[in-house]
């Protein structure tokens, strides 16, 4: 067959790839046996930074029937595509979200009708789309479209997000089939992380991620798995063992929490990576389906959840003393009101009392203001020791 021929008929930047069957029925080797002018383009001149980051070092001449890796990352996601197009003959359309550029890849992967020993040949076709048209193509089963929608439905408008967040969680969980679902938070400020819902199937002895110490260190690892992919997936034992050669410290606490299988996605937003959601222990039939459910559920969480932390940020600075961290005045009446409004149950009676600070003058007039500022900090420290049960504020 003349696969340059065949390249050369499509018009979007396609490849012709080859994908070795090992005697195990496994994937084995991936070649990239000839590309059309848009795909040699991209490869010999990337027009995207990321693009370039997925490059060799030194200039890159396109060699055909190379292996694909001499190009791109080695990543598991692509070679399950790839495999099930070639060998399973089955017809694939997804959408990549590349971690780390902010745009969408529509593609199209088609089975050859021709075979040579244990290899098998797909076509592998690549079109920019903008985030509209993943959102509202109808290329995606029903059932995704579906639960995407019941997903936007249910986060739109509501006046307790974190408790819906929750419930959205229990239902991807319960969609993946899963034991534990998960959304994370990555907090670079501090080096800090954390769960914002978290979702377990009852009688679930799963050790969470969160259990072990370095669980910030952790998560940065996910950050160099992912690379340039738009997800993680894990499987099976060949997926795992693959895990263990790139990333045997995330490798280990999977094998000592017993996780099986896991697919991970980043919550992403205007660039920025916020943190990772995750499916762990899931049913591997219908691991394809669950892509599709998660990398469009995840868009939009990302960006619920962005508008989340956003409003978080500004209620802190709007209610909160940033000297000392205690609550301000504002947050005091908006309290108060809500009490006399009947927005707020209060069980037992309750009173405000006012207190002024002695000798924060004469601190401030003698020893300067930032002497002053530790009398406050102090204070502040010394009330809410005091007051455990109570809320202190400070004007």
């Amino acid at each position: 067959m003349d696969f340059q021929k065949v390249a050369d008929s499509y018009y979007p930047m396609t490849s012709i790839l080859s994908v070795e069957k090992t005697p195990d029925g496994k994937c084995g080797e991936i070649r990239i046996v000839a590309g059309n002018r848009k795909y040699i383009e991209v490869i010999e001149h990337p027009k995207y930074e990321v693009v370039r980051g997925m490059r060799m070092t030194g200039d890159i001449k396109f060699i055909p029937n190379s292996l694909y890796s001499d190009y791109i990352p080695k990543d598991p996601n692509f070679e399950d595509i790839c495999y099930r197009a070639a060998v399973l003959k089955e017809p694939i359309h997804t959408f990549v979200h590349p971690s780390k550029l902010d745009m969408w890849f529509n593609v199209f992967v088609i089975p050859l009708d021709y075979e040579e020993g244990n290899t098998y040949y797909c076509a592998y076709s690549t079109q920019l789309s903008d985030a509209a048209r993943v959102c509202l193509t109808s290329s995606h089963s029903p059932g995704a479209s579906d639960e995407v929608l019941r997903t936007c439905i249910k986060l739109h408008g509501t006046k307790d997000f974190s408790s819906t967040l929750s419930e959205v969680v229990h239902d991807i969980r319960e969609l993946c089939k899963a034991e534990v679902c998960t959304i994370m938070l990555l907090n670079p400020s501090n080096g800090t992380c954390s769960i914002l819902a978290k979702s377990v199937r009852e009688k679930s002895t799963l050790k969470t991620a969160t259990d072990f110490i370095n669980f910030y260190d952790l998560a940065l690892s996910w950050l160099e798995t992912l690379g340039e992919s738009d997800c993680i997936i894990i499987k099976d034992e060949d997926d795992m063992k693959y895990i263990s050669e790139v990333n045997h410290m995330w490798w280990q606490t999977l094998d000592e929490a017993g996780v099986r299988s896991v697919v991970m996605f980043p919550l992403q937003y205007n660039g920025e990576i916020m943190g990772f959601i995750w499916a762990t222990n899931y049913d591997t039939d219908m691991v394809f389906q669950i892509k599709e459910i998660l990398e469009l559920t995840t868009y939009f969480l990302s960006s619920q959840i962005a508008n989340y932390n956003m409003v978080k940020r500004l209620e802190f600075f709007g209610f909160t003393d940033i000297l000392t961290g205690v609550q301000n005045r504002n947050a005091m009446n908006n309290r108060v009101t809500g009490i006399i409004n009947g927005e707020e149950y209060i069980s037992v009676p309750f009173g405000v009392i006012f207190t002024d600070l002695n000798g924060l003058k004469t601190m401030n007039d003698t020893q300067g203001h930032s002497a002053g500022d530790i009398l406050l900090k102090k204070a502040g420290i010394l009330l809410q020791e005091i007051f455990v049960e109570d809320e202190i504020y400070v004007n």
